[in-house]
């Protein structure tokens, strides 16, 4: 008899899974659903291959809509945490490690999400700021000197930052010549950053990298790709490592 794929194959601790759940009472907000099956999936001892409840039963047990629970699911497969298949339906597609009694389930798993996205990001945004300190031509230094003008002016004040800082990187996307690229990275995080939880919707989170992207910016404006390489790898790798220390 040929192996039962873990892929297809349900534990039994999967068949119950849902008992642990209950109504979710405010039923607009995907991330209520994420947080009950986080628990959900910590508390049935679920793992790597299992298979979660249909999407039918977890909508009845949280009583909220399948489109709720449908559109949910879809963050966590973007992300790599589960995969959804046809003929399998939804399966468990990483182990929640629990790190710290202090770290929800939740929060473990969006962490652990945006690490993959950002290991993603790494490799496409090193070319493309590559690109750009080889190609940008003068109407483009000026977009990227401007657009980090206005993220420091936003930061100073103590505004909500996260949109001007995407329109300096998207300066940068638009001077490398490609637009692939900035379809590429948006496509990697967006869907992440549609329904963050706390405290990666906080401002506080990937601010400590502001200050690094005036050298980003002089180097792309320079010509120095590989200055400008180096600029992207500091940033990526403060925003990282605070990823990392809310997992403990």
């Amino acid at each position: 008899m040929a192996p039962q794929s873990k892929f297809t194959s349900a534990s039994a601790a999967s068949g119950t899974a849902s008992q642990f759940l209950r109504p979710i009472k405010r039923r607009t907000r995907d991330v209520e659903v994420l947080e009950a099956l986080a628990v959900m999936i910590e508390q049935a001892g679920l793992k790597e291959g299992d298979k979660l409840p249909t999407e039918t039963e977890l909508a009845a047990r949280l009583q909220v809509g399948r489109s709720t629970v449908r559109e949910a699911l879809k963050v966590w497969e973007n992300l790599g945490i589960v995969e959804r298949r046809t003929s399998a339906g939804t399966i468990l597609a990483m182990d929640i490690v629990p790190n710290s009694v202090h770290v929800p389930v939740v929060l473990q798993f969006e962490a652990e999400g945006l690490l993959r996205t950002q290991q993603v990001r790494r490799a496409l945004e090193k070319e493309v700021v590559h690109l750009a300190a080889l190609h940008a031509s003068e109407k483009d230094h000026e977009a990227i000197q401007s657009t980090l003008d206005i993220l420091f002016e936003v930061v100073e004040k103590g505004l909500p930052w996260r949109q001007a800082d995407a329109n300096f990187h998207r300066a940068i996307y638009a001077a490398s010549g490609n637009p692939l690229f900035s379809q590429l990275i948006e496509q990697v995080h967006g869907a992440f950053h549609q329904h963050y939880i706390e405290p990666f919707m906080d401002d506080s989170y990937g601010l400590p990298s502001i200050p690094l992207h005036k050298p980003l910016a002089e180097a792309v404006i320079a010509g120095d790709a590989a200055a400008a390489v180096s600029a992207m790898e500091k940033i990526l790798d403060s925003t990282e490592q605070q990823t990392k220390e809310l997992l403990g």
